[in-house]
């Protein structure tokens, strides 16, 4: 009997030890249903706080590169060659002779000219002593000076014609290809070579029409070609007066501060312009923003709730927004979880960014 008794106590007991392991066991599971279905719901956020930043403004746009200087090389009058300085690739100073075209016709024209003045200047000079003892009348006196000074005119007028059969250097430059030989018949239309200044080069490029009022004169520009990595620095020396009503844009004109053997006239350029610094701007991250038909909205953190806010933006970088209204320095705007959240929400953080 005694043996049946242990037995029977010895099975209450572990049905007891279960049943009390059973409750505890349960009861965390009942204290989790019997908690809010939005507590239990509820995420965490991602906040960001607003501090004064600096913002440059810059806008990248396209260019080319130019020569200071640069002219097509032609002859006014048509013609045959019979003499070239045209050293490609190579500095010529200015006034050189580069084309020299036949003007054997003209040169004779000249010498009779030169002869017939010669011979009215000695009828002038005998006359001139004849009409101060009135030895001749003061009509032949002035027809002779007319004659004399008319052929000083004809001699220039074939002088500058002799002229116009020579090619010079406009400037002190480097000879571009040459495109003819001796011998070649030339018009006016033919090219003959370019000339190009050595030193200065400049840039050409455009600005948006937003942005034309801060392009001033003297403002500096950095620009890049090929090689990105590779940054050149240049100086606005003018702007067209108006901007073209076909592009809306503002052309401008800088001229590059030191010249380097990569710039070549007529390369691509990559210009970069620094408009405004502002050392107090706030900045938030792009995804803050909530875009609604006809304003910006984002989510602050007031009193550990969210709150709706309605705000102004400016400058868009890549990742941040410039605020212009709506918020002040030291607002947490939420970042992540922004489609669960509506106004008033209790808000936990998981961090918290600055």
């Amino acid at each position: 009997m005694k043996k049946k008794s242990t037995l029977w106590i010895a099975v209450i007991m572990i049905l007891l030890v279960a049943f009390f392991l059973k409750i505890g066991f349960s009861k965390p599971s009942e204290k989790e249903n019997k908690r809010d279905p939005k507590e239990k719901k509820q995420k965490k956020v991602e906040t960001y706080v607003l501090k004064p930043s600096l913002l440059i403004t810059e806008i990248s746009v396209s260019g080319s590169l130019m020569a200071y200087e640069a002219v097509d090389l032609k002859n006014e009058v048509a013609g045959r060659v019979v003499m070239i300085n045209l050293p490609e690739g190579k500095f010529v100073k200015k006034g050189a002779l580069l084309v020299k075209l036949f003007d054997d016709d003209l040169q004779a024209t000249l010498k009779k000219l030169q002869s017939q003045l010669a011979i009215q200047q000695q009828v002038y000079n005998r006359q001139s002593e004849l009409l101060k003892v009135n030895g001749i009348t003061q009509n032949d006196y002035d027809q002779t000076s007319l004659q004399l000074n008319s052929l000083r005119a004809d001699i220039e007028v074939e002088k500058t014609l002799i002229r116009k059969t020579e090619v010079r250097a406009p400037f002190d430059g480097v000879i571009g290809l040459r495109n003819i030989s001796v011998g070649a018949i030339i018009t006016p239309s033919t090219l003959l070579a370019t000339i190009r200044t050595e030193n200065k080069i400049k840039i050409d490029f455009s600005v948006p029409e937003k942005y034309s009022s801060s392009v001033r004169t003297g403002m500096k520009v950095k620009f890049s070609m090929s090689n990105p990595q590779k940054v050149y620095d240049a100086t606005v020396i003018a702007t067209e007066e108006g901007i073209d009503a076909s592009t809306r844009n503002l052309k401008v004109r800088a001229v590059v501060n030191s010249r380097s053997p990569e710039m070549i006239a007529g390369a691509f350029a990559n210009v970069t312009l620094r408009l405004n610094e502002n050392p107090n701007a706030l900045l938030i991250p792009t995804q803050c923003i909530i875009p609604q038909e006809d304003s910006k909205t984002v989510i602050v953190s007031r009193k550990g709730k969210a709150h709706f806010v309605t705000i102004k933006t400016g400058v868009r970088q890549s990742s941040k927004v410039e605020v212009t209204e709506g918020l002040q320095v030291g607002d947490s705007v939420v970042t992540s979880g922004l489609q669960f959240l509506k106004e008033g929400n209790p808000l936990k953080f998981s961090s918290v960014k600055k």
